[in-house]
């Protein structure tokens, strides 16, 4: 009964907790959390809006998209997307004209309406002096024939193309276009002649589920719009996050279901135990999962995408533990091997990227929940008179519980006779130091691009970015006490010709207010700059202006796949660009220096971050263990698979992603495990244990290979490496334990009658 009410407590603890679950699959996971340019990014975004989501339109024909019978269609849309919830701005042609055209319409009417109230009072003027009614009308004449000296000319001059408004085709040509194309101020909506670009910026703080049905609805409203184009395309980095993270959510059962069936049909075909016991493991590793789902659950703590896409990670090693107890492994080695893994494995939490602590956290707590499990199974299911431990008997000639004493000529003469796997050794230790000395200079790829390999939203990232010529924002960010100042303008100016002249083949101008400004020519006057922000819509100069007038951004697209360059980039411009006036400050913010930061913040712990997962390990087997010779082997072994796993991915060029930086770590743990095991079965002549660790290196294999069918490319690769791990770590750990394996009999083995009598009282069987 009360076994039964534990189970119940324990569900409802589990399907309470699940149903609590929340997944974070937003780009905050690929970010450094705690860096200072993710705080400047989102003060940026608070003002501006975040990174946009992208609508390319394309025709076959050129300026068709612009065309009056087009026009009115496209302002439509954008007037939709805009009404679309979580929309901080909508930027797009359109719009922008409607804008022009009506703020155009307005300077007019204010124009004719100066011209008649000028006149209307220099004729009551004249009537009050007494002057007679042709007098009064003359005078109100001259005033008009001056006004209009004085401003036809440039209303001529201003409106060469006729009234402006949209259905006036050669009105729209003449603001959009130049001689050599579009002008270079609309560009960022109007790349080319045979297509246009509306930009929709998700307000700050949107969460990551609020930015994914934003995607939705852009899609669905551009959808139904029915534009007359050749080709539409919905991508930027808000619409590369979102695919990925639909692709993780749909991928993640599929994939832990083909795990799942595979590790299972691994544990029951092969005759390790009992058929009624054999699923015993896969069962208490599903309790683990499920618990360890609840646990984050309950916290209120969102999962990333990393544990969503690489869970089945937590079914592949949590199975070893009860395997192990069924072939009667001894509970304090067991639980020590776990707890090594889980410290291995917690080194994680360290990584910068949300992404990888999680998973880290993640593997942990599964790790000591299936420990934990496995002994409860230990006690309920494999417990029998049957499964009693007996102890093999010590070489003939051995004397119980005395260590035989060898000395060091004796250990040599051992080694020099296992000549074969001294030589396998030195070989395999050859290429795990070279694999080691190269890690520091393998290649690193850490962007949201490189996660959305394999799917359809990569190419059309790729595609927008061609058109337009650049898939990020990098922004150049003044802020002081009014950006309207001639010394701000000014300073902008500057700062935007450096940037052009030195980097503009990295950097291409977006908008700004000096672009704004251009018709005002040089060194504009604090008058002419009060006039320009009144004539230019609000619309437009909020694009590069806050409200405020206390932050102003230069735009500039940057290509976002080259992070090392951009954070290269970031270097050169801040030594480049010209000090700000007296109490103005600049900084760079945007989506691409904060994923170049990352980059640069993975890539400079790598070193440690992989040894930190082997000593970990070592340091928990170090003190938990009887024997510490048993560490040594240990941490011998996991610095060997990892060096070699290190050396194989030089040798095949393969990049590190943000997980696989830290392979030391995911390997450390395997290879610590084996090692341990397969010296406790060569020492109590347990052959079942032996085929334990074999078993589980199957299963493990099995398990992470069905990740290749996935669409993704980052899990593809990481299921690849991480069979090819635990492959690396049993093969270091048979060689570390064929070389250094000994003959004697410890003393105070289990088996001798005062350890015997020592176990019985700890509890430990």
């Amino acid at each position: 009964m009360l076994a039964g009410v534990a189970v119940l407590l324990v569900a409802l603890f589990v399907v309470g907790g699940l149903a609590r679950t929340q997944v974070q699959t937003g780009i905050d996971s690929f970010l450094p959390s705690s860096d200072p340019t993710v705080a400047e990014l989102n003060q940026v975004g608070q003002l501006f809006g975040g990174d946009p989501i992208v609508v390319l339109v394309e025709s076959d024909q050129p300026r068709a998209l612009l065309g009056d019978q087009n026009i009115i269609s496209l302002v439509q849309l954008e007037g939709q997307l805009a009404g679309l919830p979580d929309v901080a701005a909508v930027y797009g042609p359109g719009t922008l004209l409607n804008q022009i055209a009506g703020q155009a319409q307005d300077l007019l009417a204010e124009l004719i309406g100066r011209r008649d109230g000028d006149a209307s009072r220099a004729e009551v003027a004249a009537l009050q002096a007494g002057k007679s009614k042709a007098e009064a009308a003359a005078a109100r004449a001259q005033v008009q024939a001056q006004f209009d000296r004085r401003y036809g000319t440039l209303i001529v001059q201003g409106l060469p193309a006729g009234l402006p408004t949209l259905r006036n085709q050669a009105f729209v040509n003449t603001v959009v276009y130049g001689p050599g194309g579009p002008r270079p101020q609309w560009r960022f909506v109007v790349p080319s002649d045979k297509a246009v670009a509306i930009l929709v910026r998700p307000r700050e703080g949107a969460d990551a589920a609020a930015v994914q049905r934003l995607v939705e609805s852009v899609r669905g409203t551009v959808g139904s719009a029915k534009l007359p184009a050749a080709k539409v395309t919905v991508s930027g980095v808000p619409a590369v996050v979102a695919a990925l993270s639909a692709a993780a959510k749909r991928e993640g059962p599929l994939l832990g279901g083909v795990a799942l069936l595979a590790v299972g049909l691994c544990f029951w075909l092969v005759p390790w135990t009992r058929r009624a016991r054999r699923l015993v493991p896969l069962l208490t590793t599903l309790a683990a999962i499920g618990l360890t789902l609840a646990i984050f659950g309950w916290l209120h703590r969102p999962l990333s995408i990393g544990v969503v896409a690489f869970l089945s990670v937590v079914l592949g090693i949590g199975c070893y533990y009860p395997t192990y107890f069924a072939v009667r492994a001894r509970v304090r080695t067991v639980l020590t091997v776990a707890c090594a893994t889980a410290a291995s494995l917690g080194t994680l939490v360290l990584s910068p990227l949300p992404l990888v602590r999680d998973l880290g956290m993640t593997l942990s707590i599964g790790v000591l929940l299936s420990a934990l499990l496995g002994i409860l199974a230990r006690r309920l299911v494999y417990r029998g008179p049957e499964d009693a431990e007996v102890e093999p008997s010590p070489p003939a000639g051995a004397s119980p519980g005395v260590r035989s004493v060898r000395g060091w000529a004796a250990v040599r003469a051992r080694v020099l006779a296992r000549k074969g796997p001294a030589a396998v050794f030195a070989a395999a230790l050859v290429l795990a130091g070279f694999g080691w000395a190269m890690l520091p200079r393998l290649g690193l790829e850490t962007d949201v691009e490189q996660f959305a390999a394999g799917l359809p939203a990569l190419s059309d990232a790729r595609h927008v970015e061609d058109v337009i010529g650049s898939s990020g924002e990098l922004d150049v960010v003044l802020t002081g006490k009014d950006m309207t100042t001639p010394e701000a303008v000014g300073w902008m100016d500057r700062a935007e010709q450096v940037i052009v002249t030195k980097y503009g083949d990295q950097a291409h101008r977006v908008i700004s207010l000096p672009m704004l400004f251009t018709f005002l020519g040089d060194a504009p006057t604090p008058g002419q700059i009060d006039a320009a922000m009144r004539l230019l819509p609000q619309y437009l100069t909020g694009a590069v202006v806050s409200l405020d007038r206390g932050t102003s951004v230069l735009v500039y697209g940057v290509r976002i796949d080259d992070l090392a360059g951009i954070e290269q980039l970031r270097t050169d411009l801040l030594r480049s660009l010209p000090p700000p006036p007296l109490g103005y400050q600049v900084k760079l913010a945007g989506l691409p220096i904060v994923a170049a930061r990352g980059q640069q913040l993975v890539s400079a712990d790598r070193l440690e971050a992989n040894l930190l997962g082997v000593l970990a390990a070592g340091l928990v087997l170090a003190v938990g263990l009887r024997r510490r010779s048993d560490a040594l082997r240990a941490v011998a072994a996991a610095v060997l698979a990892t060096g070699g796993g290190l050396f194989v991915l030089w040798l095949t060029g393969t990049p590190l992603s943000p997980i696989t930086v830290a392979l030391g770590s995911l390997t450390a743990a395997v290879g610590c495990e084996f090692t341990v095991l397969l010296s406790e079965a060569g020492r109590r002549r347990n052959p079942a244990l032996r085929r334990a660790v074999l078993l589980v290196t199957a299963t493990s294999v099995v398990g992470y290979a069905v990740l290749v069918i996935s669409r993704i490319a980052v899990v593809r690769e990481f299921g690849l490496l991480l069979a090819g791990a635990v492959l690396l770590a049993l093969l270091s750990s048979l060689c570390v334990v064929r070389l250094s394996s000994a003959e004697d009999t410890p003393a105070a083995e289990p088996g001798s009658p005062g350890q015997a009598r020592r176990d019985s009282l700890l509890g430990v069987h």
